[in-house]
């Protein structure tokens, strides 16, 4: 039995045959695994088929055997939380309030899209607005190194600049991740600062969202010696910790 791969089962499907020299009338294919486009390239998984030649059967003079067919599987359209989706996003544009309804409503379905449903919450402050995910399948969320769950941030970003009628400012949270990431946060300042001061060369940062950038931009601006600056395209913008040049 032979198992095949491809980025759809048609193109699995496909190879199994030419490599075998068989038609969809002469082999048996049965299904392993659909093909996942993932979540920005995360959860991606390729379709795998397996494709076996019809074993011979002898033709009695009074039946013959019937024909098999390629079972047909009806697959499901892939829920895809890519950034280009946020076209969707209301034509007109929205109060805070609004903005944040609608918005939940958009987290909902990319949790949902990633297989870890989650309520939505919101908690207001004076001068920013958390949306707490709250999932029995955090983890997903999140992502490793807060991958997942900063996509999810830069998502957010874009529906708010496309859908809202002012200027908010608004953070995605996944149970204490964002206050276990500040403590990191502040760690990774200040180990950049010491790299950049005893080598007297620019440190690179992690691709991280602007919040977090100008977190760090903030403990680092005391040290007179430390200047900071951002590079790159969003989402993988990163900042560059470098020595102040006198």
């Amino acid at each position: 039995m032979s198992k095949y791969e491809g980025i759809s089962v048609e193109e699995a499907i496909a190879k199994g045959l030419k490599e075998q020299g068989l038609t969809k009338e002469t082999a048996s294919i049965r299904i392993v695994q659909e093909a996942k486009k993932g979540f920005l390239g995360f959860g991606k998984q390729v379709a795998i088929v397996e494709v076996t030649p019809h074993e011979q059967t002898v033709e009695s003079p009074v039946e013959t055997a019937p024909a098999v067919e390629v079972e047909k599987v009806e697959r499901p359209v892939p829920t895809t939380t890519e950034p280009q989706e946020v076209k969707d996003a209301p034509t007109e544009r929205l109060s805070e309030e609004e903005t944040l309804k609608a918005l939940a409503v958009y987290l909902t379905e990319i949790s949902q899209g990633l297989g870890a449903p989650a309520l939505v919450k919101i908690e207001r402050h004076s001068d920013h607005t958390v949306l707490h995910l709250e999932s029995k399948q955090a983890g997903r969320l999140i992502g490793k190194h807060g991958r997942v769950l900063n996509a999810i941030q830069y998502l957010t970003q874009v529906f708010i600049h496309r859908t809202a009628d002012q200027r908010m400012s608004v953070v995605v949270n996944v149970g204490d991740y964002r206050e276990r990431r500040e403590a990191t946060l502040g760690r990774m300042a200040k180990q950049a600062a010491r790299k950049a001061l005893d080598t007297q060369q620019p440190v690179f940062l992690e691709p991280m969202p602007a919040f977090e950038r100008k977190m760090i931009h903030g403990i680092l601006s005391a040290n007179k010696r430390i200047e900071t600056h951002s590079e790159g395209e969003e989402p993988h913008r990163y900042l560059v910790v470098s020595p102040r040049r006198s």
